[in-house]
């Protein structure tokens, strides 16, 4: 009687776990689409949710969150210099041969040279059922035709929306309804050894799916400072076969939910080596939101230098640098957001809103998730005492307002105005010096230098920055720069063109 009372609660006790475990299953991982707060689930996750697959204890199987994901990834094509043209940029000079040849000889050897058109691929990830589309800057930067294929075969022109080289995301746009699209995962809770998927069009295959584990996160690679000064970093690195052409796909969980845009492999031949690494998409909703909202990205600053991981021993010994402690302030800006914070240069930065901090990189992927004017808590250690303080997040230029967004973005370059003073000494009403070239279509299509004084802009005068925007978009697909250099002799023109 004993023996029948015993298995009569084990069987009862077997059969609970068993309900628990599937109502867990089935309410708990259920989630939630971020993109649309009253969106449905699309099409394309049909089934999913409602099985009892990858229950705890059975084998992992891919192929539902494959399935689900699958459409929602698509193949862009791009045509690059198809209307560019190749300049000397050299001074404008003088046709002494005018009165003798006419101005088509001196022509044919000054005027700029047609650029051959040359092509490239990679993947992107469909975000909204009206057409948006993730994917990497790299994948369109410069592109004068940007052609989207789903995996249907179907095709569509795509327009850009926006872009950010700090982050290497863009989005593009094209004209469709009722497309299958992906659900936003949350990417700080990927964990180390968990199960993802890349979902791309490697070396012009077709949609690709291949496997691996989340083998680190938070690493920086140092690859976004190459197209700008404010890099934004904090890679997914996976083990998952990745190769050209998946850049801009999807990194998703068992789930079939993003947690990454594919954008990077480390290799030392350009092919597949055992790496890869994945934009968390935390970072992606911001990015993408503040470009739908705002048209440029809301970058928000603590107003610090701080000591980087990979920073030599030495430095490290100098500094008496903990190794474990958090991230070493080893300055603190006057006019920055922690100015008043009462963090000083030698303490180490443990937690934003209360996530715990160990790296730079950890740091920045934190705060790439807000914008200027947001409160922040940060914890930071002194000594063997752990304090935390409220700061007020500031943008570039040190204030709290949202950053507008501005024509000359795509020149990747930094202006400054030039001083009244400079300007009578120069013998002009004004003009706007190029402080700084970074990469962008001034490196890439002229010679210009740093320090270059631009006066005029598809010859018209221009003597502040705020005539140099305007007159850029009054033309935004190819302006005419002309100015001088302090020192030299002449006038200096660059011809510029940038893509649809």
């Amino acid at each position: 009687m004993k023996f029948k009372q015993v298995l009569s609660v084990m069987l009862i006790s077997a059969a609970t776990t068993l309900t628990v475990l599937f109502a867990y299953n089935k309410f708990n991982n259920k989630p939630i689409a971020l993109q649309e707060s009253n969106s449905k689930i699309p099409a394309n996750y049909a089934g999913l949710f409602d099985s009892s697959f990858n229950l705890p204890g059975q084998p992992v199987d891919f192929q539902q969150a494959a399935n689900a994901s699958t459409p929602s990834v698509v193949h862009i094509t791009t045509v690059i210099g198809k209307n560019r043209t190749a300049s000397n940029n050299l001074p404008k000079r003088k046709n002494p041969f005018a009165d003798i040849f006419g101005d088509d000889f001196y022509d044919f050897f000054d005027n700029p040279q047609r650029s051959i058109p040359s092509r490239a691929s990679g993947s992107g990830v469909i975000i909204s059922e009206d057409g948006y589309i993730v994917t990497n800057n790299h994948v369109i930067d410069e592109a004068d035709e940007i052609k989207v294929t789903l995996s249907n075969k179907k095709s569509y022109v795509a327009k850009m929306i926006g872009t950010d080289p700090s982050s290497d995301l863009a989005l593009l746009k094209v004209e469709a309804k009722g497309l299958p699209f992906l659900l936003y995962g949350n990417s700080d809770q990927v964990k180390i050894g968990q199960w993802v998927l890349a979902v791309g069009y490697p070396l012009n295959l077709e949609t690709t799916v291949t496997a691996g584990i989340v083998s680190a996160k938070a690493r920086s690679l140092g690859l976004n400072a190459r197209k700008s000064q404010t890099p934004i970093e904090s890679f997914i690195q996976t083990d998952a076969a990745v190769n050209q052409g998946n850049s801009g796909g999807a990194l998703i969980n068992t789930n079939g939910e993003l947690v990454g845009i594919v954008s990077a492999i480390a290799s030392p031949t350009g092919a597949y080596a055992g790496y890869s690494y994945a934009i968390p998409v935390n970072i992606v909703k911001k990015i993408i939101n503040d470009l739908l909202q705002f048209g440029t990205v809301q970058r928000a600053y603590l107003g610090i230098t701080y000591l980087p991981e990979n920073a030599p021993d030495t430095e490290k010994e100098k500094l008496s640098f903990k190794e474990g402690q958090g991230v070493l302030v080893r300055e603190v800006a006057k006019d920055g957001a922690m100015a008043s914070s009462g963090i000083q240069a030698g303490d180490y930065i443990t937690k934003i809103n209360g996530v715990r901090i160990t790296s730079g990189s950890e740091m920045v992927e934190q705060i790439a998730g807000y914008k200027p004017g947001d409160k922040i808590s940060v914890t930071y250690l002194r000594g063997t005492k752990e304090s935390t303080t409220d700061i007020t997040l500031k943008n570039k230029t040190g204030n709290y307002e949202v950053v507008k967004a501005s024509s000359l973005d795509l020149f990747g370059a930094e202006f400054t105005q030039l001083d009244p003073k400079k300007a009578k000494e120069y013998g002009v009403k004004g003009g706007v010096i190029v402080k700084k070239i970074n990469a962008g279509p001034i490196e890439e299509q002229t010679r210009m230098k740093d320090g270059f004084i631009i006066n005029k802009v598809n010859g018209q005068d221009i003597t502040t920055i705020e005539e140099l925007n305007s007159a850029m978009a009054k033309n935004p697909k190819r302006v005419l720069l002309e100015g001088f250099y302090p020192g030299f002799e002449g006038a200096y023109q660059y011809p510029i063109e940038f893509g649809e």
